[in-house]
């Protein structure tokens, strides 16, 4: 595994074969895409961005969601990794569709993993998102992730999951958070659903308490041709918690898309 710097990004990366390209959620870096770096290596390409604002990568310097996809899209050609499998974790998840949707030629499948639509599709949704900024600001990031991390893993996850998230999400920094908040908050791909091409798999813990299995289903309903897979046991931090489980889901998925040629 190793680690390098794009013009923009940092990533991390495993492996040979079909592109694999992964975006960690919110409270996340590429770090937490450790199990899948390394358990899915023999098969992929596997590349973990540090989305701008997080990690070792730069601050945007224009924020939003479709700044956030076009720099998915330029790390991909920057790369020479197009087209790829796009992975993406609950806000990461809401960047890789909007990549589905603006450069499908760029993808040749799409994973959503305790993913949403976007929190804009409510006011209590937009509500959150302003609030966790405002929490991280007060607290601090330490207190911020101790209070929070533990709710993205399943009740009585295993202890050294919960020090992982926890760990990972005590790195977030301002400008980076608030600006995917308000990216979040700002974004309702609810309507636009139906136009994704792209072969899709929806993966969701069966106790996310997050995101849930309510949205992972519509977002499966939404998309023509996707499917749905529930890891039993695992909160909203599915890839973290459950890694065999997890992996053996999307490794089905990719190598069927990879047999038949980018089509399912």
């Amino acid at each position: 595994m190793i680690r390098h710097r794009l013009s923009d990004v940092d990533v991390l990366e495993a492996g040979e074969g079909t592109p694999l390209v992964l975006l960690h959620g919110i409270g996340g870096a590429a770090e937490a895409f450790r199990a899948q770096l390394t358990g899915l290596a023999d098969a992929h390409r596997v590349i973990a961005w540090d989305a701008p604002g997080y990690g070792g990568s730069p601050d945007l310097s224009e924020p939003g969601l479709d700044v956030y996809a076009d720099a998915v899209v330029s790390a991909l050609r920057g790369l020479d990794a197009e087209p790829a499998h796009l992975l993406g974790v609950s806000w990461g998840g809401v960047i890789a569709t909007r990549v589905a949707l603006k450069a499908p030629e760029s993808l040749r499948s799409l994973v959503l993993a305790d993913s949403s639509r976007g929190s804009g599709r409510t006011d209590r949704g937009r509500a959150a998102m302003g609030a966790r900024v405002d929490e991280l600001r007060e607290r601090g990031p330490a207190e911020f992730a101790a209070l929070r991390g533990p709710r993205l893993v399943a009740p009585g996850a295993d202890p050294a999951v919960v020090e992982q998230v926890v760990a990972l999400m005590s790195r977030v920094r301002m400008p980076g958070y608030g600006h995917a908040a308000r990216a979040m908050a700002a974004t309702d791909h609810s309507a636009q659903l139906a136009l994704i091409t792209t072969p899709t798999l929806v993966v969701v813990g069966e106790q996310d308490q997050v995101t849930g299995v309510a949205e992972s289903r519509a977002l499966s309903d939404g998309i023509p041709g996707a499917r749905l897979v529930e890891i039993s046991g695992a909160g909203h931090a599915a890839n973290q918690e459950r890694p065999a489980e997890f992996n053996a889901a999307v490794r089905e998925f990719l190598t069927e898309i990879d047999t038949r040629g980018g089509v399912l």
